[in-house]
């Protein structure tokens, strides 16, 4: 493991840099700026040059922002605010391995934050060699196993190849990795299929395995403490289903885990691969939570395309001009427009039908990280951390909630991703134009649309406009451009952790439900184990009333 660069001199190069948002120079510009900004309707406002010049690129993608309510006042001052915060120095302590998953003065889970190092192995000199190091050595024994199953050194029982793998996860070992498979499924190996178990819901493991050849199929269980009681419970119901059908699990299930936990066991899994405590579960995608599986469904090649997108797009994020930086353009632009012009949550709308649990996975990843209420020291907060963040593909979504972003009456900013060519290249013309030109058209039409506005003599036909957005575009998704898009939202979710001074790396408001939810387990397993158990409890908590209330039986 890398050595904590929390200690001594390099924690209080951290600390120097937790300043209180609202107290930065800057946050008093933009302040007073934010109450007349850029009106996106008036005459000549979206004019060519402003359309050419409020553009950057990065990694293969475009960030157009002419849509956006700023101009070079703005930007200025957007500028000096990530100077203030220290943002990209903040990020390149995290990339160093520095302890940034941390409370001052308060117990926290005090770990490094690299999941950068999972793709700087492809930088000529990575900034956390030893991390760096534990990846390459994992996608090492991938690769020796990938290489076996293809050459027919691994087989099952039968002597059969495998044609299917199961990723059995919850959170970041589901989300991430199901939305970069389902991304580049046009890219899978043919006669290699992937599917995900991750709801503890028993139907959801039995929809999934009632259509699978077991005897041709791999599991792949998740868990970095080899302790999640959702996946733990979805593993047993699967080795059930194994050994109900005369299977051996120990030689079709894996484990991705932490060295050491009860998951690392020989015994009962036909490979181990590790995940390292200085990568999150919402950022793990890269890791060997997602490069397992991605590594099965899309072979190795294609694995290794997606870790240099996301390189390329993690050493963009290195830049101190935000102008050339787009992942902390965008962070800035949705500080922006969420604690100066008051928009409180953000719609990522991608136009590809790939990218369909993309926006569930930027869910997870933002608002699990910024979702906070306290700062980096423990006080309470005075300004508005983390937006709501929602949305689904298009074109579907303009037939549903758009009319809302419309002419609502919350204002909601908007992310558009798009991609001038289609994956599979399969299309034809209607009406002189093809599907995909259609999909383009329609993204870009959508963004001028809120910018701009309509005004009309009948109310019901009035759209206000200023209605900001930023558009997104690559030339296609391919396994490249996706690592790249991935990297992107993570590195402008850490950076807008950093500037508003919050810890972007742990999750403790997902653990009271965690607990209580345990306890009401007690009661179901008490009533079992004795039938003369009366479900009495020793407080007054709230579980206690649902007993008492009948919600559970007795």
């Amino acid at each position: 493991m890398e050595q904590p660069a929390g200690t001594g001199e390099q924690r209080d190069v951290v600390s120097c840099f937790s300043r209180d948002f609202n107290k930065m120079t800057a946050f008093e510009e933009l302040g007073a700026l934010a109450r007349a900004p850029y009106d996106l309707t008036a005459s000549g406002a979206l004019s060519p040059e402003r359309i050419r010049s409020y553009r950057t690129h990065a990694a293969g993608f475009d960030l157009l922002y002419a849509t956006q309510r700023v101009d070079d006042t703005v930007l200025a001052a957007l500028q000096k605010l990530a100077e203030e915060s220290g943002a990209v120095s903040q990020f390149m302590l995290m990339k160093k391995g520095a302890v940034l998953n941390r409370i001052e003065g308060y117990p926290s889970e005090e770990r490094q934050v690299l999941h950068t190092a999972c793709r700087d192995i492809f930088a000529p000199d990575s900034l956390a060699p030893e991390a760096t190091g534990q990846a390459k050595a994992e996608l090492d024994k991938l690769a020796d196993f990938l290489a076996a199953l293809e050459a027919g050194g691994i087989v099952n029982g039968a002597g059969d190849s495998f044609t299917d793998l199961v990723q059995v996860g919850i959170g970041g070992s589901d989300l991430g990795p199901r939305a970069l498979y389902l991304a580049l499924a046009a890219y899978k190996i043919p006669g290699r299929r992937v599917h995900f178990i991750s709801n503890v819901d028993p139907d959801d493991a039995a929809a999934i395995l009632n259509g699978l050849d077991l005897a041709r199929t791999l599991v792949n269980v998740v868990s970095k403490s080899g302790s999640t009681l959702e996946t733990l419970t979805n593993e047993e119901l699967v080795r059930k289903a194994f050994a109900e059908a005369g299977l051996e699990p120990n030689r079709h299930f894996l484990a991705v885990t932490g060295k050491g936990s009860p998951m690392d066991n020989p015994a009962r899994y036909l490979r181990s691969f590790y995940m390292f405590d200085s990568i999150g579960g919402r950022y793990s995608a890269t890791s060997m939570v997602g490069a397992v599986m991605l590594g099965f469904g899309l072979g190795y090649a294609h694995l290794e395309e997606i870790l240099r997108g996301a390189n390329a797009m993690d050493l963009a994020a290195e830049v101190p001009d935000i102008r050339r930086n787009p992942p902390l353009l965008l962070a800035l632009l949705g500080i922006w427009n969420h604690n100066f012009l008051g928009s409180e949550t953000l719609a990522i709308l991608p136009y590809s039908q790939a990218l369909v649990r993309f926006t569930a996975h930027l869910q997870q990843c933002d608002m699990e990280s910024n979702g906070k209420s306290v700062t980096r020291q423990g006080k309470s907060l005075a300004w508005k951390s983390g937006p709501i963040i929602w949305g689904e593909p298009g074109t579907n979504g303009q037939h549903a909630f758009y009319q809302l972003i419309h002419q609502g009456t919350a204002i909601v900013p908007a992310e558009f991703i798009g991609f001038r060519a289609s994956q599979y290249g399969q299309d034809l013309l209607i009406e002189q134009t093809t599907s995909q030109e259609k999909l383009v058209a329609n993204l870009l039409a959508q963004a001028l649309a809120l910018a701009t506005g309509q005004p009309h003599e009948n109310p019901n036909r009035c759209f206000a406009g200023n209605r900001p957005s930023v558009v997104l575009l690559a030339d296609r998704l391919t396994p490249y451009s996706m690592g790249a898009l991935l990297a992107l939202y993570e590195a402008k979710v850490v950076f807008q952790g950093f500037i508003w001074n919050i810890n972007s790396f742990d999750q403790e408001g997902v653990q009271l439900g965690k607990k209580l939810a345990t306890r009401l387990l007690a009661h179901y397993a008490g009533r079992r184990k004795n039938s003369g158990y009366n479900g009495e409890v020793s407080d007054d908590s709230g579980w206690a009333l649902l007993v008492a209330a009948g919600i559970l039986a007795k």
